[in-house]
């Protein structure tokens, strides 16, 4: 219970500030009522007991043990009920002080404690009154009885949003921890499973034909130089051997990019995609190339591809679009792609977060390809005004071209 009720939040401190106020708003009241009003009573004495409980009340709050210790809050607040007691003897305008002592007892004596506390406050608030008037009336006993019915309702009420509040916090911060989890661990299982395969497509393919290699090549040495011809076909079958090596891992390789480029420059792989875009949706797509092209690496080309493979996506999908282009730029020092369409728009804000539903090419895909060459990403889109997506890549030619 010391921890919960140390931790406030700006709700809990606002109402604490607004305590705190009522307590010296109340305090300051009674004693401008003694000195204004004449009542019969002693100004100065309103005054000592008022300023006597001001001290109490200010102190207590600047206590740790007050806000950790259940037992040391019980002693101040009996300590603060006794300068209390000498506001209401002085003063009758100290009943007013019950109200703000009703959410202090229900804070920090919990709800069995508190409603106790709340008990006895109201009886006192009621008999002091009583005392005050010289009668005792049952309209009088309204007052302090109401408000303790209404700081109970209120305190309990917050505390049971407060409670209700904290258990979903910590139903979503567990359900974001198993889904971290679970993206992790599918991820592993996904590099795993990638692994295996590279594995075994290693050991059957490159890793026997180097076997086969090795093995000829030792049998040409065992016959030279006795048997020159055999040592020759031995050698003449680990050359096939390794030229049948060389083109399986050509193969090897080309199986690990996409077929969309295999082999070809970009711009050529872009028109098969904006044809094939077309073909398979109706939508017209055009392609545009600007500048001289020359050949960037493949992890660059692939990037661009992808991220155009992507935006067409999302624009067949969702965008509703009458046209689409697709802009390719060499320009000094850097090659820009550019994807556009006409359609109906959105507001980038709004979806910056999310995580799109192609197959993990939405934006923040396109975005961490981008960033992850030392490109720069923009999307530019308006409800109705279209969209287009805009991708710039630091040029580093290809070596050798």
């Amino acid at each position: 219970m010391a921890t919960e009720r140390s931790r406030t939040t700006p709700v809990a401190r606002v109402l604490q500030v607004c305590l705190h106020l009522l307590v010296a708003g109340l305090l300051a009241l009674a004693v401008a009522r003694a000195v204004l009003v004449d009542r019969g009573g002693d100004p100065a004495a309103v005054a000592a007991a008022a300023t006597a409980m001001a001290a109490v009340y200010t102190v207590g709050p600047q206590l740790a043990a007050v806000r950790r210790s259940r037992r040391a809050a019980a002693l101040w607040l009996a300590l603060l009920g006794v300068t209390w007691a000498g506001v209401l003897i002085t003063t009758q305008d100290g009943v007013w002080l019950a109200f703000p002592l009703y959410f202090l007892e229900l804070h920090l004596l919990g709800r069995r404690g508190g409603l106790v506390a709340v008990g006895l406050t109201a009886a006192a608030s009621i008999a002091a009154w009583s005392w005050h008037q010289h009668s005792f009336s049952f309209a009088a006993s309204i007052g302090p009885a109401l408000g303790a019915a209404v700081a109970t309702a209120t305190v309990l009420g917050y505390q049971a949003l407060y409670r209700e509040s904290e258990e979903r916090r910590r139903l979503i911060d567990e359900l974001t921890a198993a889904r971290a989890d679970a993206a992790a661990a599918h991820h592993a299982a996904g590099v795993l499973a990638e692994r295996e395969r590279l594995a075994r497509e290693i050991h059957d393919t490159l890793a026997q034909g180097l076997s086969s290699i090795q093995l000829l090549l030792r049998a040409a040495q065992r016959a030279l130089p006795e048997r020159t011809e055999t040592a020759a076909g031995y050698v003449e079958q680990a050359r096939q051997a390794a030229q049948d090596n060389l083109d399986e891992a050509r193969r090897f390789v080309r199986a690990l990019t996409p077929p969309a480029l295999d082999g070809d420059p970009l711009p050529v792989a872009l028109e098969r995609l904006c044809a094939t875009t077309t073909a398979q949706s109706g939508l017209p797509v055009k392609l545009h190339v600007s500048g001289a092209p020359v050949r960037l690496p493949a992890a660059e080309e692939v990037a661009l591809l992808r991220i155009a493979q992507s935006a067409l996506g999302n624009t067949v999908r969702h965008a509703g679009a009458a046209r689409a282009e697709v802009t390719l730029s060499y320009m000094e020092g850097e090659v820009a792609l550019d994807v556009y369409d006409d359609g109906a728009g959105f507001d980038p804000a709004a979806v910056a977060g999310r995580t799109g539903g192609d197959g993990g090419f939405g934006l923040p895909s396109m975005r961490a390809r981008a960033r992850a060459l030392g490109g720069g990403f923009t999307v530019e889109s308006a409800p109705g005004q279209g969209t287009t997506v805009a991708v710039q890549l630091p040029v580093t030619p290809e070596a050798g071209q």
